[in-house]
């Protein structure tokens, strides 16, 4: 049996947290043969947050993977989530775990970009790694 977990997205600039309106923000997971799967593809609003995304994942009773090892058994789904606005580095944020019944709040902070350069030319990216559960 499949259950759902959701993921919200927040994303701001410097260590103040200034929100960014109108940043796009597009969360998919690792599908077949390499290729993505879209899960959704938003813009934020002017608190710099996503709409709450419906994530598919494990049921609690279905996690049979010890150390909470990412793959079949695991007691978490994995999307990743790349966020972009004009005049700032993209950020990509690989392997978010979204688990079931519980909301997964992903903070991306964005920097500004030197005069002169696009998101593309530069960009950031990090991995999660799997909890130890």
């Amino acid at each position: 049996m499949q259950a759902t977990g959701t993921l919200s997205v927040r994303v701001f600039t410097s260590q103040a947290q200034i929100p960014l309106e109108g940043a796009t923000v597009v969360v998919a997971t690792a599908g077949e043969e390499g290729k993505y799967k879209l899960l959704s593809i938003q813009n934020t609003d002017s608190s710099g947050k996503t709409r709450t995304i419906t994530i598919d994942a494990p049921a609690l009773g279905e996690s049979t993977s010890p150390g909470g090892l990412p793959g079949p058994g695991a007691p978490f789904a994995q999307c990743n989530v790349w966020a972009e606005q004009p005049g700032y580095a993209m950020l990509q944020v690989e392997n978010v775990q979204i688990f079931p019944g519980m909301e997964t709040v992903q903070n991306m902070e964005l920097i500004p970009l030197p005069q002169g350069l696009c998101s593309l030319q530069q960009r950031d990216e990090r991995d999660i790694p799997a909890q130890s559960l």
